[in-house]
């Protein structure tokens, strides 16, 4: 199968799999499948899957991202003592883990083609990811608190593991108990991290965007926070602050005296 039969293959298996999407049409266009394709495993509920599903959803994904620019860590310069400050797509990103700014219930978002990062690393990851993470959320039997943080497989990012933290959700005026949230989200990560022997990790803008955290001291929590870490623990780990938007590349490029 070329590229293109092994997009409609996917979504004819997601539309058959489920009677409420008997009615869906396939449309013709390349955008309009991938943007289908895209919906179908967003709304997915974590669910056994065939195993020539997850072949064929693998070679495609694969061949997807070869098509997408990925960034190794050694492609960047550090602005500090192995600190990184990168401007991109996290899921191109070729380090040990990447950090997904996760919802409490830890399975990823469920809105179709919706913009957080959430959904982007559960969309280029495979459906693996979600069924890994719902493992996770049984055998714990509760929602994951804020500030902590699980790690799992990465499946067909280029990055070897994700890990998942739920940050503080910013509601009215924000608190130190929000700031000491968003501090035990990092913190947590990097332990994970180290515990697991990972030699690098790119973090996300936690919490920002859709939990309303002001990105200004978000940034600046991320930095202290990882600053004072890597002085206490003397750990040799690798941080690349990740930010999307241009906004947040230059409150990081301030606060990491790169400008």
């Amino acid at each position: 199968m070329n590229q293109s039969e092994k997009r409609v293959f996917l979504i004819n298996y997601l539309i058959e799999e489920n009677s409420r999407y008997r009615d869906i049409k396939i449309p013709s266009d390349t955008g309009e499948q991938k943007r289908l394709l895209r919906s179908l495993l967003n709304v997915r509920m974590p669910q056994a899957v065939s195993e020539e599903f997850i072949r064929i959803q693998d070679e495609y994904l694969s061949a997807e991202n070869n098509e997408r620019e990925i960034t190794k860590l050694s492609d960047l310069s550090p602005v500090e003592k192995d600190i990184y400050l990168w401007q991109g797509d996290i899921t191109t990103l070729n380090t040990d883990a990447i950090v997904n700014a996760a919802n409490s219930g830890m399975t990823g978002c469920y809105a179709p083609c919706h913009g957080c990062i959430d959904n982007a690393i559960h969309t280029y990851s495979g459906v693996q990811l979600r069924l890994e993470c719902a493992a996770i959320m049984e055998r714990q039997g509760h929602e994951e608190e804020t500030g902590n943080a699980k790690i799992t497989g990465a499946y067909n990012l280029p990055c070897r593991y994700v890990i998942h933290t739920v940050g503080p959700i910013v509601r009215g005026r924000l608190s130190k108990n929000d700031c000491d949230l968003l501090a035990s989200c990092y913190r947590s990560c990097l332990e994970l991290a180290d515990t697991h022997k990972l030699k690098s990790i790119a973090f996300c803008c936690i919490s920002t965007g859709e939990f309303h955290f002001p990105n200004d001291t978000a940034a600046r929590t991320a930095v202290d926070t990882v600053r004072n870490y890597k002085e206490q623990t003397q750990s040799k780990i690798k941080v690349v602050f990740n930010v999307f938007k241009q906004y947040d590349y230059e409150i990081y490029t301030k606060l990491l005296g790169t400008d």
